[in-house]
């Protein structure tokens, strides 16, 4: 680094001020200020220094040279990162958790028209058939927990987990319901989870990014990229997309011809211009943009060598189930693992294909969520269990679920039956599971009626799922905001709740 990135630092600090408005200014200068003059003492400059600054207020100051350095939350959280699993398309809580011999009995009648007068589906049209659970239950570990045969491998851990079995959403469509899990809101614009825990945390790691992003089955989720966007925050926030096989990251290798020595000497030439700029201009942006540039320097080296897996002694393939030089869902499960030994706070796994509607064999319940729990189920295990054998599962919170349920009746397209057996999108009732991360283990909280439809006991609301994982993490979900367009935002809007029940 230069003699003069010192000053540009202790400039842009000061200059940060002059880029925001009165209001913002009165109401985050107690903090803002302390932080500039604590960074200023600790000499937290270009990330070589990641000494983490206190959050004491609604808003934090956020580094202009190193934005994602280190911050401490608003009091002292179990979890230090969190490993998000999302399976894209809603798999089915009656086929996996939520065992309801009841609905056995019902099985093929019509469906009642209590169930259906007034409610939205998104498929079901006239009278459906009752359908019951095409998976066999039993009770596993001490908890006594209803692990369905799909599943095999998780019953071997079923005192780990917290079940969420009361989650309910106001969304039946994919990309809107997948938008609300992970961003608040069903509209496109605001800053995914991931987004806001990087914003409130920053990075432990100079060298890689806080939130990283891993896609298996095929395709993106329905909700494209916005699902690990940064909305309003800053860009520097957003899921950076990661890839199991080929280069993990897009254009990370230099071109042919260019080698080290070269790319440095480009970098330093482009920032060289932007210093000329900040001198100019006084924006504190142009100095994060010079730090962007150094971190994707920095990431050239330490991205190839935390997401090559071929280092990974045989047992862990073994436990995984891993396909060296494939991209497959076991593969992203132990980078996960690898990501957040490296301290990065935030892991998203998006797996594609657990839409079950029944039109055809690879979209049924009996057929194709069989195949998906086949594809998901050993490597899912194998990592609470090597977490656990690392010491890393106390400090790390396992989220697992998807964007709503499914209907307890079969569902019914051109007011008949489907092809092959399939349930419709439900967003009364589904079950989410997290491990790890200072939770009580070996509960189950919530509790549905006889048939799986409704929430009759422990209701929990998408906000409440997202005001737990930031509670873990150290938030007051009500305070980690940020100001935009006249307004403080937070991820969880005006709803949610802390799950007491199951914090331990």
């Amino acid at each position: 680094m230069k003699n003069t990135d010192e000053k540009l630092f202790r400039e842009a600090q000061n200059k940060a001020l002059d880029f925001i408005t009165r209001r913002h200014f009165m109401q985050t200068c107690g903090l803002g200020l302390g932080s500039m003059a604590l960074s200023s003492l600790l000499g937290s400059c270009w990330g070589e220094k990641n000494t983490p600054l206190s959050q004491t207020a609604d808003n934090l100051f956020i580094d202009p040279i190193n934005p994602l350095s280190p911050r401490l939350p608003h009091f002292a959280g179990r979890a230090k990162s969190v490993i998000y699993l999302h399976m894209a398309g809603a798999p089915s809580q009656l086929e996996l958790f939520d065992y309801k011999p009841e609905l056995k009995k019902m099985d093929g009648q019509d469906c009642p028209s209590s169930l259906l007068e007034g409610k939205r589906f998104a498929f079901i049209r006239g009278v459906p058939k009752m359908m019951a659970a095409q998976a066999e239950f039993a009770q596993h570990g001490q908890s006594g927990a209803w692990i369905s045969n799909y599943l095999p491998h998780l019953q071997t851990i079923a005192d780990e987990l917290t079940f969420l079995k009361g989650v309910h959403t106001d969304q039946f469509n994919h990309a809107p319901a997948q938008l609300m899990m992970h961003s608040g809101t069903a509209r496109l614009g605001r800053p995914s989870l991931g987004a806001w825990v990087t914003y409130g945390l920053g990075s432990e790691n100079a060298n890689l990014p806080g939130f990283v992003v891993l896609t298996s089955g095929g395709k993106d989720p329905d909700a494209g990229k916005s699902v690990w966007g940064s909305g309003f925050l800053p860009s520097v926030f957003q899921g950076v997309q990661c890839r199991s096989e080929g280069d993990p990251v897009l254009f990370l290798n230099d071109p042919e011809g260019i080698n080290r020595d070269v790319r440095r000497a480009s970098i330093d030439a482009i920032n060289d211009i932007n210093r000329l700029e900040y001198e100019q201009t006084k924006d504190p942006e142009t100095v994060a943009r010079m730090a962007q540039y150094e971190m994707a320097f920095k990431m050239q080296m330490s991205v190839p060598e935390v997401m090559d897996i071929k280092s990974e002694p045989q047992y862990i393939h073994d436990m995984y189930g891993t396909q060296l030089g494939k991209s497959c869902f076991a593969n992203n499960v132990l980078l996960a693992r690898k990501l957040v030994e490296q301290g990065v706070r935030f892991v998203q796994l998006f797996d594609w294909g657990w839409d079950t509607h029944g039109t055809d064999e690879s979209l049924s319940i009996d057929v194709g969520l069989v195949n998906k729990c086949r594809q998901t189920d050993k490597a899912v295990t194998a990592l609470i269990l090597d977490l656990k054998q690392r010491g890393l599962l106390d400090e790390t919170l396992v989220v697992w679920g998807g964007e709503f349920g499914r209907t307890p009746m079969l569902e019914n397209r051109d007011n008949k039956p489907n092809a092959f057996k399939g349930r419709d999108h439900h967003s009364e009732a589904f079950t989410m599971w997290m491990a790890g991360g200072g939770l009580k283990k070996g509960v189950s909280h919530g509790e549905t009626d006889e048939i799986g439809y409704a929430v009759v006991k422990g209701k929990t609301s998408v906000f409440d799922v997202q005001a737990t994982i930031l509670n873990q993490l150290g938030f007051d979900h009500e305070k980690l905001t940020y100001h935009f367009q006249g307004r403080p935002f937070r991820l969880t809007d005006v709803f949610g709740k802390v799950i007491r029940e199951v914090v331990a």
